[in-house]
């Protein structure tokens, strides 16, 4: 089919609202799937590691890769994939993701080596560095309407928010009655269904202009966002404090200094500077990230306490984090449907961050007589609560008040926050549970290893709880709501010119 237009077109009638409204639908699964690939793929692995390493043979000190090789990619590209989006078609770029996606999953699935799986794993974050952007920002232009758009990024949200956490649920199963190989074979599956969907999404309306794309912009940030993200991920095993992490993480922050001078002067900026003038959405990218702390943290160390603590499967540990996403589903149905009409973005953002906040709380009294009742569920809930509320509310703020030619660039922004942020928390939560496990051993060297893990565990979710309680009272601080007119003005801006066709 040809686009949906109001328009006439060779003296045809124009299409009914009510076609052109279910194609806005239709647009929204697409991206949902897509958006259901690129998260899964953030944890399906995880459960996988332990078959793959003794099927490919490598050691426990390379086993960190096949996850930082595909975040590091991912976050370092993330800013630049959502700028070709928007000079090159967030359409085209949407496609282009998936072939790309598919192809290295396929490569993964079939290596028969630890190298050809990390630069399968390299090529996935790559991809989905093109395919994020385009896929929040494809949702950011097909709904202008304010309630239509909260219900959207409700929907999307959920998928982003679920999508982790049934992860684990699918790794599980296809680990324990497949093999860990269609971890990435499954991709493929997702891949294709998006690809039959991808002309319903409206062709972008490029102007004739040159399209010029800020190298300098461009080059600084990804090298920039590349050191500090393995930085970050050396620090995991070489500590916080060792030459290689430091170096890292100063050159990072000398080159994203650098990208922002660079910006301030740019004619044709990859990420334009007054996006994050916006009280709103720079509050929402922070948000973004302190919820990736938290999350990151809760997914990796309840993952080891279900296994190694109450003694579970890989498949078993997947259904215990069913309650977790079912509480994400329903805090975002909620959110979007009736609190982001009625409640401004400064006082959702908060309440979730502090939800996130009294989950980690809970977790932090686990100790060795704790079952998963008792222990485990009340936490999960509440963290789940949490990032229901904060995904719907950051996707709409991150990405309200831009006209479709910042869409990619502000999408990119939520992305980046969201992946630094998780890189960031896992690291540092994992040097907290370290630093934790070498006090209790010195202190008494015949306490039980599972004993020792657990404290290293709740030690980690108190400073999760610490990190997400703090974020909630900055986030309180830096946010300031829209007037109605700022609103009323910026839908005016989106939606002149934009239909979906």
């Amino acid at each position: 089919m040809g686009h949906v237009s109001t328009r006439l077109e060779g003296g045809r009638k124009p299409l009914s609202p009510h076609v052109n409204q279910n194609r806005k639908w239709l647009v929204l699964a697409v991206v949902g799937v897509a958006q259901l690939m690129v998260v899964l793929d953030a944890t399906i692995v995880n459960i996988a590691l332990p078959s793959a390493q003794a099927d490919l043979g490598f050691s426990v000190d390379d086993r960190q890769w096949v996850v930082s090789s595909y975040a590091i990619a991912f976050g370092a590209l993330l800013l630049l994939g959502g700028r070709l989006g928007d000079l090159f078609g967030r359409r085209r770029l949407f496609a282009v993701g998936l072939i790309g996606f598919a192809l290295a999953s396929a490569l993964g699935g079939a290596a028969q080596n630890f190298e050809t799986l990390i630069v399968a794993r390299v090529g996935q974050g790559v991809f989905g560095a093109v395919l994020a952007p385009a896929a929040l920002a494809t949702v950011a232009v097909t709904f202008t309407e304010p309630a239509e758009r909260n219900k959207a990024f409700g929907v999307f949200s959920a998928i982003a928010g679920v999508g982790a956490g049934a992860g684990l649920l699918l790794g599980g199963v296809l680990t324990d009655l497949v093999s860990w190989r269609w971890c990435l074979y499954v991709n493929i599956v997702f891949a294709c269904v998006a690809l039959l969907g991808v002309r319903a999404i409206r062709k972008d309306e490029t102007s004739n202009a040159r399209k010029v794309l800020d190298l300098p912009g461009a080059l600084t940030a990804t090298a920039g966002l590349f050191a500090l993200v393995l930085g970050v991920s050396r620090a995991e095993t070489e500590g916080w404090g060792s030459t290689t992490t430091l170096a890292l993480l100063l050159l990072g922050g000398v080159l994203l200094a650098a990208f922002v001078m660079i910006e301030r002067r740019s004619d044709h900026a990859l990420l334009p500077l007054r996006l994050l003038a916006d009280r709103s959405r720079a509050g929402a990218c922070f948000a973004i990230a302190a919820l990736g702390v938290t999350m990151f943290g809760v997914f990796l160390f309840l993952t080891f306490y279900l296994q190694q603590n109450l003694d579970y499967s890989p498949l078993k540990s997947g259904f215990a984090f069913m309650p977790l996403n079912i509480a994400i589903m329903v805090a975002s149905g909620v959110t979007a449907g009736v609190l982001l009409n009625k409640i401004g973005p400064r006082t959702l953002i908060s309440a979730g961050l502090a939800l996130a906040a009294l989950g980690c709380l809970l977790l932090a009294q686990l100790d060795t007589g704790s079952g998963y009742v008792d222990g485990v569920l009340p936490g999960l809930v509440a963290a789940g609560l949490g990032a229901g509320v904060l995904f719907p509310t950051t996707f709409a703020a991150g990405t309200a008040r831009v006209g479709p030619a910042d869409a990619g660039a502000a999408s990119a922004l939520v992305n980046t926050a969201q992946q630094v942020g998780g890189s960031v928390g896992i690291a540092l939560l994992s040097t907290f549970y370290a630093e934790s496990l070498k006090e209790t051993f010195a202190s008494d060297p015949t306490v039980a290893r599972l004993a020792a893990d657990i404290e290293g565990y709740t030690t980690a979710f108190w400073w999760a709880a610490g990190l997400s309680l703090a974020s909630a009272v900055i986030a309180f601080l830096v946010i300031r709501n829209p007037s109605r007119a700022e609103i009323e003005a910026a839908a005016d801006r989106e939606t002149a010119g934009v239909h979906v066709g």
